[in-house]
């Protein structure tokens, strides 16, 4: 492990000095290409310098063990234990960091949320879910962007599929795929009986053109009005695009937008999106069935989380984690899960390499 950090480090003094080369910052698509690659050695190379500066402190300190000073001694001593005890946990971190990125990471995403069991207050629960990503996207200063929606007439979503625009946005969000389960008093429920509902979430990282070509020829493409809650119309011109992806049968439908020519861009970006999906899941058929194990139909039975009101807690199954801080997470506050989140499948990765 250490020779492979000593390479990084090399490679990241070197990267260092290319990017500053005026003839590579002429040539922007190189420069871009070396800083990315830079950046992402800088976490690694910080890490390992703090590691080597730990284990030089215990070997600086132990040369004053024999110095005779009882005083100066005493300090050698608690400078020792005190760098001991913090190299076991910077050598796991290194490990961590050392793990292989998904090359995804980085990439903004498209989520879609969609009502499962239970009606209209799955309806209600999916809006809840798109608001809580929503704040959280905010205070990342990510964007959202609705790419289409199937509102009800109490405020919910039977489905809403959006981007969230942003570096490191799949590389946070990633997780949040699954079912998503909630206990509460519905407001459609007059005899405050608990109920249970559901809603699916699905996140995928958003596909550039070069990563998915699409033949336009594979493509059926249909123009239709669109409609809002109840069946009231929302325009008077066929702006509403669906696109059918005739090899796979993918169906990706937008109304959002009054311009029908963007209602097909945004089609287009999440058709892209689920074909790039298609092509990972097929590449590795161990995560494709993850995910589907994840995603589930929308059934209450199949759960990666649950949001439980009357108690004030949200537990993910997945990790066994449960917060009693419901509220604070509805309104966005989704860091303390997305970083357990992430430090378990981290080490799950860790522990599979060492096999």
């Amino acid at each position: 492990m250490f020779g492979k950090l000593e390479g990084l480090v090399e490679r990241y003094e070197a990267l260092g000095g290319q990017i500053s080369d005026p003839a590579v910052i002429a040539d922007q698509g190189r420069w871009r290409e070396l800083m990315k690659e830079h950046s992402g050695l800088g976490p690694i190379v910080e890490k390992y310098r703090e590691y080597k500066a730990a284990k030089a402190a215990i070997d600086d300190a132990e040369e004053l063990l024999g110095s005779g000073d009882r005083e100066l001694e005493e300090l050698a001593r608690a400078e020792i234990d005190e760098n001991r005890a913090r190299l076991p946990a910077l050598e796991e971190e290194l490990k961590i960091l050392l793990i292989p990125k998904d090359p995804n990471d980085e990439k903004s995403v498209i989520m879609e949320i969609r009502g499962g069991t239970g009606g209209e207050e799955a309806a209600l629960f999916a809006g809840d879910l798109f608001r809580m990503y929503s704040m959280y996207a905010e205070s990342r200063r990510w964007r959202i962007e609705i790419m289409n929606s199937n509102p009800t007439d109490l405020g919910g979503y039977k489905e809403i599929t959006f981007s969230v625009e942003g570096a490191g946005a799949y590389s946070r969000l990633k997780y949040e795929s699954g079912v998503h389960r909630v206990q509460r008093v519905p407001e459609t429920e007059s005899g405050g009986r608990i109920q249970t509902s559901a809603a699916t979430v699905a996140v995928l990282p958003e596909a550039e053109d070069v990563e998915v070509n699409i033949d336009p020829n594979d493509l059926k493409i249909d123009v239709f009005r669109a409609g809002g809650p109840g069946g009231q119309c929302v325009n008077t011109t066929d702006s509403a695009v669906r696109i059918t992806h005739l090899p796979t049968g993918l169906v990706v439908s937008c109304q959002d937008e009054k311009s029908q020519h963007k209602n097909k861009d945004k089609a287009m970006k999440v058709l892209r999106s689920r074909l790039y999906e298609l092509m990972e899941n097929e590449k590795n058929a161990a995560i494709s069935e993850e995910r589907r194990s994840q995603v589930g139909s929308g059934d209450r039975s199949e759960r990666i989380r649950t949001y439980n009101f009357p108690q004030g807690r949200v537990s993910d199954h997945r990790i066994n984690l449960t917060l009693y801080k419901l509220d604070a997470v509805m309104n966005g506050e989704l860091d303390e899960i997305i970083d357990a989140l992430n430090t378990h499948f981290q080490s799950e990765k860790l522990r599979a390499g060492a096999n």
